[in-house]
């Protein structure tokens, strides 16, 4: 989505990375921060915000409910070692902007195709770092106003966001570091290769698909269950790394959600623990388990 303005019965397929999801009846892409003020107030409360979709299943019948795309909001300051970004900004671009500048401190986030909004709600992390490391403060809409926070409430997987659902992160303040480019660069190489050989980035997925079961990697329950490869439909969980569920080709939000209750079921079953997603429905569709 490259323009701003106002859209009706887009294919959410397009606008997430699983490319699963029906039309969504009303897209609003706000072109600025203001203007997303102003569509927020103006649809009070009763819009979604969507950023990069990396974490979303949307439900095969599509979305009735408005939906505000932040990928407009995207704007990146540097302040010495700070930076301020748009919610919309994409973790690559920003972690590579600050590469260039010598700052450290968001190389883990080089490789994750998501938003700076959703990475600071759910707390997202790799390759040992989180947001919870870097972020300082966020210019939030709190369903009246913009303002802003500095106290986030970040665990794992969590934050402030999660307790408060009215909230909307419009910006967000990170602290780097300095550092060798050079350095820099390497660190960011070397978690490409992990990825390119550890993960199935060939294959459309929300990326990691369950949380981490205290005292658990979900990834090896899921594997020591024997579920590599098990599909149902077009989903699949990945020979390459069991923590994913990805699209094998033409796989509907059903066809994942039949596949998740599965996994689940059987990790539940055979090992004890409980599985929860990390992946964030959209549309009147449920869990089921």
């Amino acid at each position: 989505m490259t323009a701003p303005g106002k859209r009706e019965n887009v294919p959410l397929s397009g606008l997430t990375t699983f490319r699963i999801g029906g039309p969504c009846g009303c897209l609003y892409v706000p072109a600025d921060i203001e203007r997303a003020i102003e569509l927020l107030r103006g649809l009070d409360g009763a819009a979604v915000v969507l950023g990069g979709g990396s974490n979303i299943l949307a439900a095969d019948a599509g979305v009735r409910t408005p939906l505000l795309h932040t990928a407009m909001v995207n704007h990146i300051v540097f302040d010495g070692e700070t930076v301020r970004a748009g919610c919309g900004a994409g973790l690559p671009e920003l972690s590579r902007a600050a590469a260039k500048r010598g700052l450290s401190g968001l190389e883990w986030a080089s490789g994750i195709p998501g938003s700076l909004g959703g990475a600071v709600v759910m707390n997202a992390g790799a390759y040992g770092g989180e947001m919870s490391g870097v972020v300082t403060e966020a210019l939030v809409f709190d369903g009246r106003d913009a303002v802003v926070i500095d106290k986030f409430d970040f665990s794992y997987r969590h934050s402030i966001f999660h307790d408060n659902p009215a909230y909307v992160i419009l910006e967000a303040t990170l602290r780097l570091t300095r550092d060798d480019p050079a350095e820099i660069a390497a660190r960011i190489e070397g978690f490409r290769k992990a990825r390119n050989e550890k993960q199935p980035v060939n294959l459309p997925s929300a990326g990691s698909f369950f949380k981490h079961p205290p005292g658990h990697y979900a990834a090896a329950l899921i594997d020591q269950c024997g579920l590599k490869g098990v599909s149902a439909g077009g989903a699949r969980v990945s020979e390459k790394h069991a923590g994913f569920i990805v699209n094998t080709g033409g796989a509907t939000c059903d066809d994942v959600l039949r596949l998740a209750a599965l996994v689940h079921e059987t990790v539940r079953k055979q090992t004890g623990a409980e599985l929860e997603p990390e992946v964030r429905l959209l549309g009147d569709i449920h869990w089921a388990f």
